[in-house]
């Protein structure tokens, strides 16, 4: 709105065009924090836009979805809105390429439509209509001045049959599709309304929905026990891991070690001689994030891993750990990047009452923080161009969050396939806003969930909206890090049904192995940690030692491959069961072509049995038809009727029953 003076001094309003616009866009659907954050989604699937549209008044109100691809930021496609009901409007489109998509909403007051509408009423209700048809005339000329000169040269045809004096074609005229389409494809939307900013769908390939990731150390699998290994080495085990069906290879810190304060086996301040250090603590005389243990092998070796991971079947993913060593060569390059205390001495990483001697955190704060943000972007960089296109981020909670969105925005802008994990198990609210800054995926606290009641309530948070629009949980029973009381207790049936939980729940998880399939649970004293952690030194595993679980990880992962209900984590149902020891619940497609239905004994103890109730109206089933229960882990057929049916688990057996549903 401008103002200017007018004749005699006084001030006269001018309205813009700003101030015509009368319909209203309010409460858009997808939209995190208001079109502040982009929603996730990925490639193949339907976006499904619900807004509130209306505007005063009866007149009729015209509603458009608008998107743009990311292969084609300069066009914009467009759909006709549904009018639903209550002056709720939906649409959909589906993204079809990974990067990033754009979505808006147009809508106006369709004054042909209006016209048209009331036309109609006045004829039923057998009123004279000679005015209005002059009326028509001129909104319809007004279509005209839109128009190329084909259709203008129809529609001013289509004019002079409204101003006729034969009363009924006129009337025909106005009521016939070829004016009205024609009349609405060059509508006026000079006083459309709009949303103020278009809002952002991140869409990612289809390994950011569905992956099994296996954690282990390159440098436990040397040609000989006690031996370092190197990436030749471990070329011979990522069949044996494609096997076991997973997809993902994620391996630690690949970087050189620093000597100064290097810690000894178990976590020993005082290393000895021999000792490896931990692969956390990055940076040595022999470089930094950019470069690769010496004793690992050279770049050449790592994308020859790469090759051969490509060829059965696996993904590599690697940690960036942002944080370093005092032989870093940052330290003496930038040492303005780092805390230095009154004494002199740089501070080592602490988190009272834990201290981190062998590590330097990053200083975010630092006046060169422009340079230094470069800097990490090119570590990122550096991989991707190396072949690396998932990375596991190590504790993104504990560095600076502008920092994350500005780096994932720059990198996925160019390479849009990459995926993030964010390795950062802290308060709700941090995770979920790494989530919303671009992390793909985000470690969960399904690691410490036991109880029935508590799975439940996180996956209820989990699948629901909003926090499904951003945050794609990824869940691990362990990590090398963590050891949780369940598995220092439960032993083989506790390692197999978290496991199957893990697997079923969640459409992505990983496990830190070979200490996962191998069910070791010695805790290091008072702690929830491994004791005589390989994060410290040189492991030699035996992986095909007596009571290992490998053969039902097989079973379990191929049954997820097999079985598209299982490929994704937000269509989960939990059903009743009348034992609290039972968890049960199922998961199907959208067209219903595959149910399954999944008990699992919590109790890695005893027998556990119960009545299982289930949604037959929900899966297409007839309360008295008889439908088969195929059970995929025990390979038992049954023959079910009726929604109850009863279920009994020996742990000891298998702590589970992944039932495949199919009418008889």
């Amino acid at each position: 709105m401008k103002k200017k003076k007018g004749n005699n001094n006084s001030t006269v309003v001018e309205q813009s065009n700003e101030g015509r616009k009368r319909v209203i866009i309010e409460n858009v659907r997808p939209s995190i924090d208001a079109g502040r954050f982009a929603v996730k989604k990925i490639i193949g699937d339907t976006v499904l836009v619900e807004a509130d549209i209306f505007a005063d008044g009866h007149d009729t109100v015209v509603a458009k979805l608008q998107f743009r691809k990311p292969s084609d930021p300069n066009k914009w496609e467009e759909k006709p809105m549904e009018f639903v009901g209550n002056d709720l409007w939906r649409a959909q489109f589906t993204v079809d390429e990974v990067g990033r998509y754009e979505f808006n909403i147009v809508a106006w007051v369709d004054h042909f439509a209006t016209w048209q509408k009331g036309l109609r009423k006045k004829l039923e209700a057998a009123q004279d209509v000679g005015l209005d048809l002059l009326i028509g005339a001129e909104l319809v000329e007004a279509a005209v001045e839109q128009a190329p000169s084909r259709d203008a040269k129809i529609l001013a045809e289509h004019v002079l049959d409204l101003r006729s004096e034969n009363r009924q074609v006129a009337i025909i005229t106005a009521l016939c599709d070829e004016l009205t389409q024609l009349t609405h494809k060059y509508t006026d939307r000079s006083l459309a309304a709009t949303l103020e900013k278009s809002l952002a769908i991140v869409s990612d390939p289809k390994l950011a929905e569905f992956s099994a990731w296996y954690e282990f150390f390159p440098r436990s699998w040397g040609s000989s026990p006690g031996k370092h290994g190197t990436f030749r080495d471990c070329e011979r085990i990522l069949p044996q891991i494609a096997d076991l069906g997973f997809n993902v290879v994620y391996l630690p810190p690949i970087h050189p070690i620093g000597v100064t304060k290097r810690k000894g086996k178990n976590n020993s301040l005082q290393a000895q001689p021999g000792d490896v250090g931990s692969p956390w603590a990055i940076g040595s005389a022999e470089g930094g994030h950019k470069s690769i243990h010496p004793e690992l092998g050279d770049e050449k070796d790592f994308k020859s891993f790469i090759r051969t991971a490509d060829k059965v079947g696996i993904k590599i993913a690697i940690d960036i750990a942002f944080q370093c060593s005092p032989d870093h060569p940052y330290v003496k390059q930038h040492p303005e990047w780092f805390h230095w205390r009154p004494d002199g001495t740089v501070q080592y990483a602490e988190n009272p009452p834990k201290k981190y001697e062998d590590v330097l955190p990053i200083n975010f704060e630092t006046k060169d923080w422009d340079a230094l943000w470069q800097e990490l972007k090119s570590v990122f960089i550096h991989w991707i161009k190396a072949g690396v296109r998932i990375f596991r981020v190590d504790n993104p909670h504990t560095k600076s969050f502008g920092f994350w969105e500005w780096a994932i925005s720059e990198i996925k802008a160019e390479y849009p396939d990459t995926i993030f994990l964010a390795e950062a198990f802290t308060r709700p609210k941090l995770m979920y806003r790494l989530a919303k800054l671009g992390f793909t995926h985000g470690y969960t606290y399904f690691t410490w969930r036991g109880s029935k009641q508590e799975l439940t309530e996180y996956m209820t948070e989990l699948t629901a909206q909003p926090v499904c629009d951003f945050f794609r949980p990824n869940f691990w029973p362990n990590t090398p890090d963590i050891l949780t009381p369940i598995l220092q207790t439960g032993k083989r049936p506790a390692f197999i049904n978290r496991f199957i939980l893990a697997a079923t729940l969640s459409s992505n998880y990983g496990i830190y192995g070979p200490a996962y399939e191998l069910c070791e649970h010695e805790p290091y004293p008072g702690k929830e940690e491994y004791n005589v952690s390989e994060k410290y030194e040189i492991k030699s595993w035996d992986w095909h030692r007596p009571g290992n679980i490998k053969s039902i990880m097989q079973r379990v992962n191929r049954i997820r491959m097999d079985h598209p209900a299982l490929q994704k984590t937000n269509n989960i149902q939990f059903l009743p069961v009348d034992n609290p020891a039972l968890i049960a619940y199922s998961k199907m497609t959208a067209d219903r072509t595959d149910i399954l239905v999944i008990v699992v004994n919590l109790d890695p103890d005893c027998r556990q049995s119960g009545w299982l109730k289930l949604p037959l109206l929900d899966y297409g089933i007839g309360e008295q038809e008889t439908f088969r229960a195929y059970d995929m882990l025990a390979g038992d057929k049954y023959f079910w009727r009726g929604d109850r049916t009863f279920i009994e688990i020996n742990p000891h057996d298998c702590p589970a029953h992944i039932f495949h549903l199919t009418r008889s």
